[in-house]
């Protein structure tokens, strides 16, 4: 008898907490001021915006002190947009940055919003403890439905903490990068480009893994600052690795670093066939 009072004891005690969490969560929510709202359908691609993740002061993850993520990012950005321009001449190409430096998460959505973009393609490498963890990931923003996306999101939006200001600015709606709630939050966003994001996603994973050595983990959801006022469809890639052997060996290399450069044009040319067909 004890046992069965004392489990649900248990069981009422993490109903309890649940509820707390919600509470805080659905507070926070009222409070956390409204994203962008879309302007127009978006049924063709002339602009898009490229983002280098990380830079500056913010170098993003180490791979085995042999490559930094900002590093990684800005090559294969700039790749990106060279082979969309040449391969697409009707598309303009503009980026967050060109150069290693330092951007606010804000200014790069922000960036996009004002071109008056048809897409944003934020470009990153992931990192793990467990060195084994390997592959590319190809996110859109969205409720995260395991742990390890929520990672991921923690780390990708921990960058704002190179902002002295991040703490005070109200472009940030008062975002703890240490707080679970503030990640829930920003998981539960409603994303108006949800399933053009997803289509792009898809389209990322399918031609990246047909053309690079680093293998698929496929394309998830979850709540990433720099998605989260984009007023158009917006993707994140995680192109691999840095903490593993194989795919940071793979991303070093300029026949890597094209590859992907290549997946993710071929991408972008089925979207931008798709939704104009359309």
């Amino acid at each position: 008898m004890g046992q069965i009072i004392g489990h649900k004891t248990l069981k009422t005690s993490r109903l309890l907490k649940i509820s707390g969490s919600i509470a805080i969560t659905s507070l926070l929510l009222l409070l956390m001021p409204a994203a962008k709202l879309p302007k127009k359908t978006i049924n063709e691609v002339k602009t898009i915006v490229l983002d280098a993740g990380h830079g500056g002061s913010d170098p993003g993850c180490n791979g085995a002190n042999e490559i930094w993520e900002k590093e990684v990012t800005l090559d294969v950005v700039l790749k990106v947009g060279k082979l969309i321009t040449e391969q697409l001449p009707d598309v303009k190409v503009l980026y967050t940055r060109t150069t290693d430096k330092a951007l606010k998460l804000s200014d790069r959505p922000n960036y996009a919003n004002k071109q008056d973009a048809d897409l944003f393609i934020s470009v990153h490498c992931n990192a793990n403890n467990n060195s084994s963890a390997k592959g590319s990931e190809t996110y859109f923003m969205g409720l995260h439905k395991e742990e390890g996306n929520l990672n991921v999101a923690k780390r990708e939006n921990s960058a704002i903490t190179f902002e002295t200001d991040y703490q005070n600015n109200d472009l940030y709606g008062g975002f703890d990068p240490n707080s679970p709630e503030s990640h829930i939050i920003f998981s539960l966003v409603q994303n108006a480009y949800l399933n053009q994001s997803l289509r792009l996603s898809s389209y990322v994973e399918e031609e990246t893994s047909k053309l690079t050595s680093i293998r698929s983990r496929g394309v998830k959801q979850a709540g990433f600052l720099v998605l989260w006022k984009t007023s158009m469809p917006s993707i994140l890639i995680e192109t691999g690795f840095l903490t593993n052997h194989d795919d940071r060996n793979y991303l070093k290399t300029e026949e890597g670093q094209w590859n992907v450069a290549k997946g993710v044009l071929n991408a972008v040319v089925r979207y931008k066939k798709h939704i104009e067909k359309k």
